[in-house]
């Protein structure tokens, strides 16, 4: 039996993960929607069923769903339509392909790939320390085989991504500025002799070594068409560099670096070229961060077309990475759809068609505010680690009718940590939005300055944050109105109740906790308790970059007629309501007890999302997950009928 044969009979994907839980699909023939993976994908094109046209692999992480994944393309044109993917192996992080076909790991070759996989590598001989010391702090370390020099024999390239003058986090000045160095892209070649490779030196572009903003991603290619090998190197953020040889094919020299005109819809790109069209030139095949793949055609002399995003027949429901689902019925029919953010900083309404059980989902579509799409960016200085972050905007979100007219609104973190707003001046079959406005303090309310490490102060009464974390409007006591439920600057969750003009009551100082757990009230960054005993619940104790984070919903998930909390954790911890004690016609405080994760599965690598949804319609909350991968899963409730 050939690989491929077994792989796909080895590997095919359960419906249930673990227990009850399930990866949602669209259950929708013929919807076609973006060609995606899990968390940041390495794309590996080639012909990879014999039939003669290139199919893609792609090898991606995100939990649950990491692995190498087969796309077969049924022909016909050159953007097609690829079958779902199916499993043919493990997860590879700067898997490579080389110009002739070879598949690449650091330091290791796969010559039998397409009938062995990554089963039986070959030791290439040299070590990344053997020409590349970081301290470290190398993330990128990608190497190929391609004849560089012209004389018949394959030598190798190595690209490398170094982030030690980039340090991690927590470096802005008090005007904004990094005041860390940038992310580094070396890119190196070895002679190839008779018995291995010389030592690695590094590639010269206008008398100085290639240096790109991370992840280089070299490609060695005849992209100008004159018979030389050109060079284009990626980047950590979304662009590309081209380096034109003015040398010749056996004494290559290379221009000062030209920045192209395409960009990629997000960041961690992975370009590979090939002759994706067989028109003759190179074209690039490129990975983006959320899974999904593009192809970047040459128009010939290295002019490149903007990115068309490869589509798929669909299978599972996805939008994006780090997926922050809401169930609501959006568009008032009866039936419960979901608003989700991601890691791009979109936010996206996923219709469900029928009411079923499970439904049948449209693909998902960008939500718009003011007449533009909302898409929430970090820019050059709003993620804390950093302007590596630019392209990410992490939107975590809730939905409830906040100004009291009727009509369902967004309310919404990001990376910056501020909460905002989008208030809905359409109806309630068919919202539209206002542009954002900032969430605000009440007028009488003392200074309520955000987070100690922003570099940037709020503007007067604005509402900042914990970056990362879930602003979510509940009903938790009877107003009429949604309260504010969400983790102050230092980390504590809070309960915030609205003024007339809807706008946030803070707590004032010495105010009983409202919020307090046991065993366990403060978890760090990797949602793992660190205090024991009962005290105010401190979701997060972490600073700068291991600050926020934090996902939540609140919901009667064990049926005793109290609201209890569902929290991200490796999967989703059940904060069981404990003990309520009342002021007045107000709690003043209540106890909730960590009964652990709802499911042995891990889900999350950076974090999971939690809400819920009742699509039997029994009356009882089942729980719906958001993971890092982008996908949905579902386990139904113990108590559901």
């Amino acid at each position: 039996m050939s690989f491929l044969k077994t792989s796909l009979f080895l590997l095919a994907p359960a419906v249930l993960l673990a227990g009850d839980l399930e990866r949602i699909r669209y259950n929708h023939p013929g919807l076609v929607v973006d060609l995606g993976v899990g968390l940041w994908a390495w794309p590996l094109p080639m012909d990879y069923d014999g039939d003669g046209d290139l199919d893609l692999l792609v090898s991606s992480g995100g939990v649950p769903y990491e692995g190498t994944y087969f796309f077969e393309n049924p022909g016909g044109s050159k953007t097609p339509v690829f079958k779902p993917g199916v499993p043919v192996g493990d997860y590879r992080t700067n898997v490579q392909l080389s110009p002739d076909g070879t598949v690449t790991t650091p330091g290791k070759t796969y010559p039998d790939f397409l009938s062995s996989g990554f089963d039986q590598p070959q030791p290439i001989g040299l070590e990344t320390d053997d020409f590349h010391t970081s301290e470290g702090r190398v993330r990128a370390n990608q190497w190929k085989r391609v004849d560089y020099d012209g004389d018949g024999v394959l030598d190798l390239v190595v690209g490398i991504g170094d982030w030690a003058d980039y340090g991690w986090d927590d470096a802005y000045n008090e005007k904004g500025e990094w005041t860390n160095g940038p992310l580094h892209g070396y890119v190196y070649w070895a002679r190839g002799t008779d018995g291995g490779y010389e030592k690695p030196q590094p590639v010269e572009a206008g008398g100085e070594p290639v240096d790109v903003y991370g992840m280089p991603s070299p490609n060695f290619a005849d992209f100008d068409g004159d018979g030389d090998l050109d060079l284009i190197c990626g980047e950590f953020l979304d662009g590309f560099t081209y380096f034109e040889n003015e040398g010749t094919r056996t004494d290559p020299k290379y221009k000062k670096s030209k920045r192209l005109s395409p960009r990629m819809d997000l960041q961690m790109i992975t370009p590979v070229s090939v002759d994706w069209d067989g028109d003759g030139d190179p074209d690039l095949i490129v990975g983006d961060e959320d899974g999904r793949v593009a192809f970047v055609e040459n128009l010939g002399k290295a002019k490149f077309a903007d990115p068309v995003y490869f589509q798929q027949e669909a299978e599972y429901v996805k939008f994006g990475a780090l997926i922050t689902p809401v169930g609501f019925d959006w568009d008032d029919d009866g039936d419960e759809d979901i608003i989700a953010g991601n890691s791009a900083g979109y936010i996206g309404f996923i219709e469900n068609l029928d009411g079923g059980d499970p439904p049948k989902w449209a693909a998902p579509v960008h939500l718009e505010a003011g007449g533009e799409r909302i898409r929430i960016q970090a820019g050059n200085s709003g993620s804390i680690q950093g302007p590596a972050e630019a392209k990410w905007g992490y939107t975590t979100l809730s939905v409830a009718d906040w100004d009291d007219d009727g009509l369902p609104d967004l309310i919404v973190n990001s990376i910056w940590g501020k909460v905002v707003w989008f208030r809905n001046i359409g109806t309630k079959k068919e919202p539209s939005f206002a542009a954002a406005a900032p969430m605000k303090y009440y007028a009488g309310m003392p200074a309520t300055p955000g987070p100690a490490w922003n570099w940037w102060t709020p503007s007067e009464r604005e509402v900042v944050t914990q970056w990362r974390t879930t602003p979510l409007a509940v009903e938790w006591y009877s107003l009429g109105r949604p309260q504010l439920l969400m983790i102050d600057a230092e980390g504590y969750l809070r309960l915030f109740r609205p003024s007339e003009h809807y706008e946030l009551l803070w707590p004032p100082p010495g105010t009983p906790p409202v919020l307090t757990a046991r065993p366990h009230s403060q978890w760090d960054s990797k949602h793992r308790p660190i205090e024991s005993g009962v005290g105010s619940l401190r979701l997060n104790a972490g600073t700068a970059g291991k600050s926020g984070r934090r996902k939540f919903t609140a919901v009667d998930w064990d049926q005793d007629g109290d609201l209890d909390l569902l929290v991200n954790s490796v999967s989703v911890n059940f904060l069981s309501n404990e003990e309520e004690h009342w002021a007045g016609s107000e709690w003043e405080r209540v106890v909730f007890e960590d009964k652990g994760p709802v499911t042995d599965e891990v889900l999350a690598g950076h974090t999971t999302s939690p809400t819920t949804a009742d699509w039997n319609q029994d009356g009882v909350p089942d729980l719906l997950i958001g993971a890092e991968d982008g996908f949905l899963y579902y386990m139904k409730n113990p108590r559901s009928k």
